[in-house]
């Protein structure tokens, strides 16, 4: 443990300095302020030990810009030493960021005791410190996990409806088109009575994991819109961009040659894709026709037979 001992009179500051190393405590020792306020920020000690009437900047000037000089978080004590005993000098002492105060003389025992409860009041900060950090990383991965579907562990719809106001509101300042996918696993109800759910939930993993990795850009969302159902958030894409991402994640999922007896789609899991496109104007309501829009064209892929994609068209009146 280090103290740094900011103290002009050499009679005080060698037994002060004494006195520290007979507790275990090493001092550095500074004859002025702005050499204690140098040595601070260089050996960043465990205490601070400051005498109060020094030439040029006094002890009170000396502990505010100590403090200013500490990041948020870090606190180093600070024990005023000093003659003077009255209400106004401790009064102001605290005030700049003074912890305590030592009487002078100073008592051995009275200086070891002073620094023995500084010492636990770091501790004990130090501890509330960790246990602050412990809870903001434990709240950020609980944000985290609110954000994601229990099962197929991507977005969900919270996220989803989250994100979509969000790109909605950008597009339209930005004045930048907005593409937006849904995607149905075909004949999914046939595939979990003929598999069993736990068949059915693995499949649904694999397709929405496969999703995830056709796309490219950060911006990009895919979600689990519900059920067997994914929709994806294409900022800055028009409806050519979206087609040409629709066909991506179809072909890429018909490539997992997942087997499924039970559908009339080649005999392996496939997804129908709708996909449509619009530049936002003015409100949040626009981004639901585009939802609608997204769900139209996804009909019909399915009446069109399945296992393809189709674009639909977003009215923007009103």
């Amino acid at each position: 443990m280090k103290a740094l001992l900011i103290e002009d009179t050499l009679t005080s500051a060698t037994l002060v300095s004494h006195q520290l190393r007979k507790i275990g405590i090493e001092p550095i020792l500074a004859r002025d302020g702005e050499k204690g306020i140098e040595l601070f920020k260089q050996e960043r000690p465990d205490l601070i030990l400051l005498d109060i009437i020094m030439p040029g900047m006094d002890g009170f000037e000396v502990a505010r810009r100590i403090r200013q000089l500490e990041q948020a978080g870090e606190w180093t004590p600070i024990i005023f030493l000093t003659a003077r005993t009255g209400d106004a000098d401790l009064e102001k002492g605290i005030s700049v960021g003074g912890d305590d105060y030592l009487i002078k003389p100073v008592s051995e025992t009275v200086l070891a005791a002073k620094v023995r409860a500084m010492q636990r009041i770091a501790q004990m900060r130090y501890s509330l410190l960790v246990l602050t950090r412990k809870l903001d990383e434990a709240n950020q991965e609980l944000t985290r996990l609110s954000s994601l579907d229990g099962l197929t562990a991507i977005s969900n719809r919270r996220q989803f409806d989250e994100t979509l106001l969000r790109e909605w509101r950008r597009a339209n300042r930005q004045g930048k088109p907005m593409g937006m996918l849904l995607c149905d696993v075909d004949f999914f109800k046939q595939f979990n009575d003929g598999y069993g759910h736990q068949v059915g939930d693995e499949c649904l993993k694999a397709v929405a994991r496969t999703l995830q990795q056709t796309l490219r850009r950060p911006s990009d969302l895919v979600a689990r819109y519900g059920g067997e159902e994914f929709a994806v958030i294409l900022p800055d894409t028009d409806i050519t961009g979206a087609l040409l991402v629709a066909e991506s994640m179809r072909a890429a999922v018909e490539n997992l040659r997942i087997t499924h007896r039970f559908s009339r789609a080649n005999g392996v899991v496939t997804i129908s894709i709708g996909a449509a496109a619009v530049i936002p104007g003015r409100g949040d309501a626009g981004s639901v026709r585009l939802i609608k829009a997204a769900d139209d064209a996804l009909y019909q892929a399915k009446q069109a037979g399945r296992n393809r994609i189709a674009a639909g068209a977003v009215a923007m009146g009103g």
